[in-house]
């Protein structure tokens, strides 16, 4: 959550010539509200079943980049699929950078409204030992988007020349 990766998922998707998803973004389009309405209308599970739903409905597509809301990959069904059926980067951040943020997080993230700093800070330190899970992590705390795509498109390009099938 906050870590980039809508922003940089964009960019990346463009480097590499692919379509981008916003899993958040396709939840708002179906539910036809902002998440923080769906989560007050609807309640969080009516929101966690329709990501569910949509992340193995476009992970199941090829050349997507596809970005996943930071509570997703809580759900160890959903953890499960993408581990299995795409290529997962986790977009480390640290505690310090990841609070700088926070101002503009509280407004759009339901589940850090009315929690304090130190609710916050739990629920950032949980979190990161399940995302822990990926097939490749990358830490953005010294990174613009522009930069952090460039790299990660650099970094998948060449992982491919190495691993790809020979015919």
């Amino acid at each position: 959550m906050g870590a980039g990766k809508t922003t940089v998922g964009k960019l990346l998707a463009r480097r590499l010539y692919r379509d981008f998803i916003d899993i958040d973004e396709e939840i708002e389009k179906a539910f036809g509200l902002p998440i923080p309405e769906i989560f007050k209308t609807y309640g969080e599970k009516a929101f966690r079943d329709k990501e569910r739903e949509l992340i193995q409905a476009f992970g199941s597509q090829p050349l997507l980049v596809i970005s996943v809301g930071g509570g997703a990959f809580l759900k160890e069904e959903n953890r499960n699929y993408c581990l299995a059926n795409c290529i997962v980067l986790f977009f480390d951040i640290s505690w310090d950078s990841w609070k700088e943020r926070i101002h503009v997080l509280t407004e759009t993230r339901p589940l850090l409204k009315d929690k304090t700093l130190q609710e916050m800070e739990q629920l950032f330190r949980e979190r990161q030992s399940i995302y822990a899970a990926n097939h490749s992590e990358f830490q953005v705390d010294n990174f613009e988007a522009t930069e952090a795509a460039e790299y990660l498109a650099d970094s998948l390009k060449l992982s491919w020349d190495i691993h790809a099938p020979q015919a």
